[in-house]
């Protein structure tokens, strides 16, 4: 007779950090940067139902970003997580 078996939740792995390519201008490094920043809180705020860029405010952005452990975003940050939402 089989076991049957609970629903189980995956664990969550750290993610393995890959050294970024040498050579490349200042300028590409906090463009990548701040596109994981914006990336990270994008998906922390589809997370809690944040699914448009009008619900996206400044000071939720912030907010979230506090919650994550994520440096404060800059406007630019800020905009750009919006621009990562759904347009509904």
């Amino acid at each position: 007779m089989p076991v049957a078996r609970s629903p189980v939740q995956p664990t969550l792995f750290p993610l393995r950090k890959k050294p970024l390519p040498a050579g490349k201008p200042r300028v590409w490094y906090i463009a990548h940067n701040r596109r994981l920043k914006a990336m990270r809180i994008a998906i922390a705020l589809l997370d809690t139902g944040v699914y448009t860029p009008q619900q996206a405010t400044d000071r939720l952005i912030h907010e979230t970003a506090a919650r994550i452990g994520v440096h404060p975003p800059s406007a630019t940050t800020c905009a750009q997580v919006r621009k990562l939402l759904p347009r509904m």
